[in-house]
């Protein structure tokens, strides 16, 4: 590199070592703290001590037996984990299916009626997460208003119970997450040139068969960008499952929530964390390659 090119380069590092300093600190410098305490020893009554154990890790998948030291599978932990993926996932499909026809509905609306479909879709971000999960809980509850119209109109004789189930954290987290999958379909759609369908038709291709092979593969991009937008803060949400499920049907968050209170064991707290954070950067890289893969300039 010659001696101008060298001096752009250094002095671009430069202006970029502030925020590269914020950066580490803020973000990385945690990340570290957390990594550290789940090779520790839980103190006797909350923190850490500092000798190092794998202890944490192991109770992760696996608990021993008090009395005998019998080793097995840690079952309440693993069944925390598969409800969370399951939430997770069925909390993506269903914003995707929902999703899907509420982005196109709007991207093949005229342009002042798409801004004011956008609008309305970008309402709920302006109030609290809180407040959100209370107005579905408001809903849902058993004298809320699902209840008490399918009561009134004779479908039911008395209230279903919802609140308090995995039904619940589902369908808040649904409502919460569905602008997360509008809005990158609707970006991806948007670019969508519906000359395409028209010439699928004039090959006497069925709707289905354009769906599935002209639509689907073009907006895939949007696709997989909605899908880890909705199932990466799902599947550490603590909000919605902590309100709706009552603390009956926990998840990895309110699980790692517990250890860091009431638990009082912060190693296992920090190496759950770090499970989960494993969990989330598998999904980026999955979201990273099929990105590239579909970039024709990658």
């Amino acid at each position: 590199m010659s001696g101008p090119g060298r001096s752009k380069a250094a002095n671009g590092w430069l202006l970029s070592a502030p925020a590269l300093l914020l950066l580490l600190v803020a973000a990385s410098g945690p990340l570290l703290i957390v990594a550290i305490y789940s090779f520790l020893e839980k103190g006797d009554y909350s923190g850490v001590r500092w000798v190092l154990s794998g202890e944490a890790w192991f109770r992760v998948l696996f608990e021993k037996d008090i009395f005998d030291g019998t080793v097995s599978l840690a079952d309440a932990n693993l069944s925390i984990f598969w409800r969370s993926v399951k939430l997770s996932l069925a909390t993506t499909l269903i914003t995707f299916a929902l999703g899907l026809p509420t982005a196109w509905f709007i991207a093949t609306r005229p342009p002042r009626a798409r801004a004011i479909w956008l609008f309305l879709i970008t309402i709920p971000f302006w109030t609290n997460l809180l407040i959100r999960t209370f107005a579905i809980m408001e809903v849902i509850r058993n004298q809320g208003l699902l209840n008490t119209f399918l009561i009134n109109l004779g479908v039911l004789t008395e209230p279903i119970q919802i609140l308090y189930t995995d039904t619940a954290v589902l369908i808040g987290m649904a409502y919460v997450y569905l602008p997360l999958m509008v809005l990158p379909l609707f970006a991806a759609i948007d670019r969508f040139d519906f000359k395409l369908i028209e010439a699928g038709y004039d090959l006497y291709a069925t709707r289905w068969r354009i769906l599935r092979s002209v639509v689907l593969p073009i907006i895939k991009p949007g696709i997989v960008a909605g899908c880890i937008l909705v199932f990466v803060p799902s599947l550490g949400a603590y909000v919605t499952p902590r309100v709706l499920g009552g603390g009956k049907n926990m998840m990895i968050g309110n699980f790692i929530e517990l250890q860091f209170g009431q638990g009082q064991n912060w190693p296992l707290g920090a190496a759950l964390s770090m499970v989960l954070l494993v969990i989330v950067m598998g999904a980026l890289l999955v979201y990273t390659r099929v990105s590239d893969r579909d970039d024709p300039h990658a």
